[in-house]
């Protein structure tokens, strides 16, 4: 029997749920959580990416922080702008759009974040969580888990 896996309606349903914890957050007189996103550049589809995480933010409560940065940026003062976020109590997750600029060492900078502000999960140590199984099953710890890979488990574990 073939079953349609209709990703965008968990998506929408799975967005209710957020909205509704974070609303029983703020009820709680809990700030909302925020999530910093760093863009390099001008690249169009980032730019797309970016937008569209910024507005699912918007809809479930969760403070968007956007640094656009130019292409020509070093990669020192991207580490400073990490360091100030990763040290920022109130920003609760980070996320650097990639692809960076060529100059740039793209694993350098992703290493450099906080394992449990790294949202998009590609820090080390996430990853490492992710493949011995402890991200997916066991929630092992705090950090983030890549969302693809979280977003098909949840999407399977909402078809059983």
């Amino acid at each position: 029997m073939v079953q349609i896996l209709n990703g965008k309606e968990v998506a929408r349903l799975y967005r209710e749920k957020i909205k509704e914890k974070i609303k029983k957050y703020r009820e709680q007189g809990l700030r909302e959580p925020s999530l910093a996103v760093i863009l390099v550049g001008d690249d169009a589809a980032s730019k797309v990416y970016v937008n569209n995480k910024r507005k699912a933010c918007a809809e479930v409560g969760i403070k968007s922080l956007f640094y656009h940065l130019p292409s020509d940026i070093d990669e020192k003062k991207l580490k400073d702008l990490l360091k100030q976020l990763n040290d920022d109590e109130t920003v609760d997750g980070i996320l650097v759009q990639l692809p960076l600029p060529k100059h740039i060492d793209t694993y350098s900078l992703i290493s450099f974040i906080r394992p449990d502000k790294d949202v998009d999960g590609f820090h080390p140590e996430n990853m490492g969580k992710l493949v011995s199984g402890l991200g997916l099953e066991k929630n092992y710890g705090e950090g983030f888990i890549p969302c693809t890979p979280l977003g098909i488990k949840i999407l399977l574990d909402h078809y059983h």
